[in-house]
This record gives structure tokens, sequence and C-alpha cells, in this order.
């Protein structure tokens, strides 16, 4: 082959893509062996220039977000309507007759306006009521009194006998509560009640009194009309014994 510039050697193909290859002059060396230059030789001496430069790699995706906190409970919720009707259903306008010098049983219940009374089956388990009673008593040292908390003639609780303290027209407090638990003829229904009494004496102006609870399940019956009555009674007739309400007031509070 004549001797040729590389520029002018002709094209050869090579099996692989972006791959060249060169066919350099040589001699023959006279021991009949070709000389041979490696391909290795060739790209030392004739660098290419330099390729363009590959594309940026994707960015990579982004961590997972960490899991949210626990929620906090609901509050309570309100009670779903309708709601129990809360009014009041008896007041007092006037003083009631007092039970003095006397050891007989009598009221403390004077005239006033609304009712004291709950028809036949008129009652829901569930219902609940308070009696505030306020007044003016006079009292023996160490007489008693007793109160007693009636539906017409049945007892539902007794506060008593309270021995007394000497006093002289000062005044009491007595608040009652009921809730009825079962409905029905005696046996059957049931009514929780419970009060408690205060008063104030002559030595040191200071209060004393007592409380109670009591369930009856045996006389009481809301098959029938049901009056409420509360009484007081002392233990001895003496003058000094003496006890009226100023206020009382009979309110439905579920």
């Amino acid at each position: 082959m004549p001797n040729l510039p590389i520029s002018q050697l002709p094209l050869a193909v090579s099996g692989q893509p972006q791959s060249w290859m060169a066919i350099v002059n040589y001699d023959v060396d006279p021991s009949g062996i070709t000389n041979k230059i490696y391909f290795s030789a060739l790209t030392e001496q004739f660098s290419g220039t330099s390729g363009s430069s590959g594309t940026s790699g994707t960015n990579g995706s982004s961590g997972s977000s960490g899991t949210s906190g626990t929620s906090g409970t609901s509050g309570t919720s309100a009670p779903t309507p309708p709601y129990p009707t809360v009014y009041g259903l008896f007041a007092q306008t006037a003083n009631s007759t007092p039970v003095s010098g006397t050891t007989s049983e009598g009221s403390i219940i004077g005239t006033g306006v609304g009712t004291l009374s709950v028809p036949a089956s008129g009652f829901s388990v569930g219902d609940s009521f308070n009696v505030a009673i306020m007044g003016h008593l006079s009292s023996k040292n160490n007489d008693t009194l007793t109160f007693r908390i009636k539906a017409d003639s049945v007892v539902l609780g007794t506060i008593g006998p309270v021995t007394m303290s000497q006093s002289t027209n000062k005044h009491f407090d007595l608040q009652l509560y009921f809730t009825i638990r079962a409905i029905g003829g005696t046996g059957v229904a049931s009514i929780l009640s419970g009060g408690q009494f205060n008063n104030s004496k002559d030595a040191s102006f200071t209060f004393e009194g007592a409380d109670y609870t009591n369930i009856n399940d045996t006389t009481f019956d809301t098959t029938i009309s049901n009056t409420l009555d509360i009484t007081a009674q002392w233990s001895s007739s003496d003058v000094q014994n003496s006890i009226y309400s100023e206020i009382l007031v009979l309110n439905k509070i579920y």
C-alpha cells in the first residue's frame, strides 16, 4: 500500500457504535515478521476532543413524611333534645300556721300558688324535686323536734328527733330532695328522699342541725295522686317551742 496520510485512509465500519479504527503505516521486517502498532498506543498519541457533557441525572425523590400524632379524645357530648323540663311547681305566699305549745304533729306549709300534687301515673323514672324552706323557730333547751316528709299519709323520710338548744325567735333552713327510682304500685315504686335541717341558737349565734336520706320502696305508689306535706312535732307542749315557715318553694329540677 502506498504511503498515505491518515486523513486519506478509507473509512472502515466497526460493529460498536461510536468506535473507530485506523490502518497505519507499517514496515515489513527483513525477518518476514510484520511490525505491529497496538491500538492503545494510537489512543495515547492521538487524543480526540472532549465529548459533550452528559445530561444531569434526575433529582431523587423526597423522603416520606413522619406520621401525625394521635388526636385527643372528644369532650362529653351535650344531651340530645328535647331536654328535661325544669320548672317551679309551688311557691308559698303566706306564713304557715305555727306549730307551737303542742305535742301534736302539724304542717309547716302555708298557702301559695301552684300545686303540691302530682296526678296518678304522673311520675317518670328520674323525676327529681327540691323543696327549699326558711322560717322562724323558738325552742326549749333539750326538747326535741321531728320533721316528717310525706306524700299524703305515706312517710317518705324523717329528720329527728333533733335535740334542740335554747333558741328564741331564730331562723331555720330546711332543704329536701326527691328522686323517683321506679314507678308502679306499692312494692314496685321507689323514691329516694334526703335533706338537711339547720338552725341558729341563742348561745354564740352558732348553727346546729341534722340530715337524713331514705328509700321508700314499700308503701309509695305512683299509680295514685300524691300530695306533698311536711310536718313538725315537738316532744313537749312548752310554750317556748314554736316553728313556722315563711318561704317554701317546690321545684322540679329534672
